[in-house]
């Protein structure tokens, strides 16, 4: 690193971007003062990602690496129906990793602030002996009151997803091992590693959600399963899922069927797709439904809530199997 802290941070500010009407005062003093609409919540949520961890070389540029720290808080911020406006960064930084690399990793970050309206108005810089690591903060706002939670399904509520899940994972495990998918077309192989490399978070169906009145929602960073295991947790409900229901990109189903593999493992436990999945009564739904393809955003039913507790599927292969939340974990237990 032939670059002090100061000299570094004045380089990678300089690559994102750091004013709009709601910041008072940016980076350069001790922290920033930034302004919320009134009448509104304001919601913060924070992400770590690890070198060797969360991206390997193989898999994910620097530049991807910025971009997708970012949108994993602004997923957050969009699960809870916000609109996410400012963005805080703290890298650990080691004496292999070089300015010209952390440039790109700005450049990912400057990618995802102007893509959803976003600001950089602070941070960190730290060296350490370990692997990069890139830690985003994200705030938002919500109208007050108006936070969707995970824990407000209600039995007979109808279960909806943005988008197609599985992507993804489908992404990653081609770009691991590229070789067992030789013949998959180019699109379908473009497309999935988008999906893993630079995901969208939907921001906008957050907030139709919100207005809405949607009961419940959460962003799939962990898996299909977890996600609405969390709801049902949370909820004190049963949800129950038809697998038919659950949309796979074309793209995803023919990288499985070239590595041999089921599609819906994808979609339950890959993760990182960063779509919404919520709960809303069937009227709200509708109007969740009209408004999500007005603006080009698909929202599919996949089930719907009940009483009782956990997560069941009806099987593609027929009969009704328990859903365990078998999604990403970073503390395991043998349990």
């Amino acid at each position: 690193m032939k670059v002090d802290e100061f000299g570094l941070i004045r380089r990678l500010t300089g690559r994102v971007p750091g004013t709009a009407a709601d910041v008072r005062i940016g980076i350069g003093d001790d922290a920033a003062a930034v302004a919320f609409p009134a009448g509104t919540d304001v919601l913060v949520s924070t992400d770590t990602m690890v070198g060797g961890r969360h991206f390997l070389p193989a898999t994910m540029g620097m530049a991807d690496i910025g971009y997708k720290a970012a949108v994993a808080s602004i997923s957050d911020i969009a699960a809870m129906g916000g609109e996410p406006r400012h963005v805080l960064v703290a890298l650990g930084v080691s004496q292999e990793v070089g300015p010209d690399e952390l440039d790109r990793v700005y450049d990912g970050i400057g990618d995802a602030c102007r893509a959803f309206a976003c600001a950089v108005v602070g941070g960190d810089v730290v060296a350490t002996d370990g692997p990069l690591f890139v830690n985003t903060t994200v705030l938002g706002w919500v109208e007050a009151g108006r936070a969707i939670r995970r824990g407000g399904a209600q039995p007979g509520d109808v279960v909806f997803l943005t988008g197609e899940v599985g992507s993804a994972e489908a992404g990653l495990r081609d770009l691991l091992q590229p070789e067992m998918t030789a013949v998959v077309h180019p699109a379908d192989r473009a497309d999935v590693r988008q999906a893993h490399q630079r995901p969208t978070p939907q921001v906008a169906a957050g907030r139709i959600f919100a207005a809405e009145g949607a009961t419940s929602c959460d962003d799939i960073s962990d898996g299909l399963a977890s996600e609405l295991n969390e709801i049902a947790d949370a909820s004190g409900v049963r949800i129950r899922v038809d697998e038919r229901r659950i949309p796979i990109s074309t793209a995803a189903r023919n990288i499985a069927r070239q590595r041999g593999e089921d599609p819906l493992e994808y979609a339950w436990y890959g993760g990182e797709d960063y779509q919404l999945v919520g709960t809303a009564s069937p009227f709200v739904f509708a109007r969740i439904l009209a408004r999500c393809e007005s603006i080009g955003v698909k929202v599919a039913q996949i089930g719907r809530v009940e009483a009782g507790d956990g997560v069941v599927a009806d099987r593609l292969a027929g009969g009704i199997d328990i859903v365990l939340p078998r999604g990403y974990n970073h503390f395991p237990t043998d349990a």
